[in-house]
């Protein structure tokens, strides 16, 4: 009876101006070049990332699927492990930083748990943690949001109620946007968060022109910060 292959869990780099070895450790590199079946969220970066990463045979050779936010939640996934089951490993790829955490992912993690799939986790940047491990704010005590809502009516909303969470339980909150909507995104925090409370954006984490900076709300309201079309990272405390 072969025995069941499995799913290797594959950071990827935060941005492309880095380069992949200076923020991938050695081991999760070595990992991938064995793997031949991949799981990625969007088909042209992956095919990148993999030859720039050296996985040592023609990209063309290797078999991927897409899983992505334009995946039905209907569609059967299964297809995507039968490698694993056969007795080949199989690689789930993000577009940047881990796999399954404000990922699409975490789908096919879940999937090869109930096909007792073994999941394997490999070692690489997380935008999340970085940010929290920079902010300065309280990191045993933390909660993500994900994406907050698009209508700055019930944005506002939101971010009251994060806001009243972060005070009542001393709670780091991050949450994150759509680069394009970071500016009003800004706006609305700066409009509804009470002036004391610690707000820290993180940008571009792992780049060159990396920005990381955490200042009362107050503050903020007087400084001029470009984020537009930046990956980013908030961070709330109330104080």
């Amino acid at each position: 009876m072969t025995s069941a292959g499995k799913l290797y869990l594959i950071p990827a780099p935060l941005g492309d101006e880095t380069p992949i070895e200076a923020v991938i450790p050695t081991g999760t590199l070595n990992s991938l070049r064995g793997i031949r079946h991949f799981v990625v969220e969007e088909l042209r970066t992956a095919r990148r990332y993999l030859s720039k990463a050296g996985i040592g045979v023609p990209i063309d050779s290797l078999t991927f699927f897409e899983l992505n936010e334009h995946t039905p939640v209907t569609q059967d996934i299964s297809p995507y492990l039968q490698a694993a089951i056969e007795g080949q490993d199989v690689g789930l790829l993000s577009e940047a930083g881990v796999p399954a955490v404000a990922d699409p992912g975490a789908r096919l993690v879940l999937l090869a748990h109930q096909k007792n799939i073994e999941v394997v986790p490999l070692t690489g940047p997380s935008s999340l943690l970085l940010a929290l491990m920079a902010s300065g704010l309280n990191g045993q005590c933390f909660a993500f949001a994900g994406y907050l809502p698009v209508k700055s009516p019930e944005r506002q909303q939101q971010l009251r109620m994060l806001e009243k969470r972060s005070a009542a339980e001393r709670q780091t909150q991050l949450f994150i946007e759509a680069p394009y909507r970071n500016d009003a995104l800004l706006a609305d925090i700066l409009t509804t968060c009470r002036p004391g409370t610690l707000l820290c954006i993180a940008a571009d984490i792992t780049q060159p022109g990396a920005f990381i900076k955490t200042m009362p709300v107050s503050e903020w309201k007087k400084t001029t910060v470009d984020i537009r079309k930046r990956p980013c990272i908030f961070l709330l405390l109330a104080t």
